[in-house]
């Protein structure tokens, strides 16, 4: 075992802190990587604060990593020391169900390991994520990243917020001919709206403030609707073939699936803390409408979407931070402040 620096939580009412963790040599099929940035995901802030129920503690989050290979186990063949790579949310699943056989990882039927509060064996017990200094992970769970290094601090959001919208947006076959909507603009919303833009659909971003009009449009919206003007919405219904909400919050579904054409679908990739109150079946069914959830992604769809974003230059639009500063960073993620990921520079880790 490696004894190296982490940031984490011992309890849910207390500030994150420096601690010193374990990490495993490498097996024959592990890939040890030096992380050189960690994206800061509102899942993170939920489970240190305890906000989701069963947290672990020491809690060390994390799953938005960027790295370096160091070493290699003897049965690796993908990867070699120097590599550039990255790790999501995922470090393994059973790999023998048949969601694991169709590359859906992210379904594993016997249950995925998270990159941070899943029961294992190493110590202490459960898995420790990226605000840690290195982490040692299965070969099929890496990935490799192919953009240039000066943006690979942007790249570290793509691991999450990136595939949570590209999923969805590949599986309802968004591109040329089709009007695509995006229900937020923040860490995941920005991400949809570059993404369904960069497929070639025709974007429309919602947002509750006025002020994000403008961001909207720079990011790629064809437009930009306030959803909290009525006549602005009205003005789309029944013309959406696909609606991607980012929201966390609780909120009313009618005012989005009354936007959708007939066979549309309302795709909700953001858990809230309270249920939304519930739709009006009538809307959907007399126009065929669905409403669907969607998770992250597989390890194959990952890899897909990142290496769409090397093609086209895509990152995430982020503040870096110390690690120093990570709890600063969470009140800011409460309040929205922030355009629109942060990311952890690992090195302050040695401060």
């Amino acid at each position: 075992m490696n004894i190296i620096k982490a940031y984490g939580a011992h309890v849910a009412d207390k500030p994150l802190e420096p601690i010193d963790i374990e990490r495993r040599e490498p097996g024959a099929r592990d890939v040890q990587i030096e992380i050189a940035y960690c994206g800061v995901c509102h899942s993170d802030l939920h489970t240190v604060r305890s906000e989701w129920a069963g947290t672990l503690y020491p809690c060390v989050p994390g799953h938005e990593i960027v790295g370096r290979v160091t070493a290699v186990g003897g049965d690796v063949k993908s990867f070699k020391a120097g590599d550039t790579v990255g790790v999501g949310c995922l470090v393994n699943s059973c790999q023998h169900c048949d969601a694991c056989a169709a590359n859906l990882e992210q379904y594993c039927e016997n249950g995925f390991v998270a990159t941070y509060n899943s029961r294992i064996a190493d110590p202490p017990g459960h898995t420790l994520g990226g605000y840690s200094q290195r982490i040692v992970v299965d070969e099929k769970f890496v990935l490799r990243i192919r953009h240039p290094e000066s943006q690979l601090a942007a790249v570290a959001p793509l691991l999450c917020a990136g595939i949570t919208t590209y999923s969805p947006l590949r599986h309802w076959n968004t591109g040329p001919g089709r009007k695509v909507g995006i229900v937020g603009i923040g860490g995941l919303g920005h991400m949809g709206i570059k993404l369904a833009h960069a497929m070639g659909a025709h974007t429309v971003a919602f947002t509750t403030s006025e002020g994000k009009r403008k961001d909207a449009l720079d990011l790629g919206a064809d437009e930009v609707v306030v959803s909290k003007n009525a006549g602005e919405m009205k003005k789309h219904a029944n013309s959406f073939d696909f609606i991607l909400d980012t929201v966390a919050a609780s909120h009313d579904l009618d005012a989005f699936t009354t936007l959708l054409a007939r066979d549309g679908t309302l795709c909700l990739v953001g858990v809230p803390e309270h249920a939304h109150p519930s739709p009006n079946v009538g809307a959907l069914i007399f126009k065929r409408r669905a409403i669907a959830g969607s998770l992250i992604g597989g390890l194959a769809e990952t890899q897909e979407m990142l290496d769409f974003c090397a093609e086209r230059g895509i990152v995430s639009e982020i503040e870096m931070i110390p690690i120093q500063k990570i709890d600063e960073a969470y009140d800011r993620m409460q309040r929205s402040d922030v355009k629109y990921r942060f990311v952890i520079d690992n090195a302050s880790l040695a401060r």
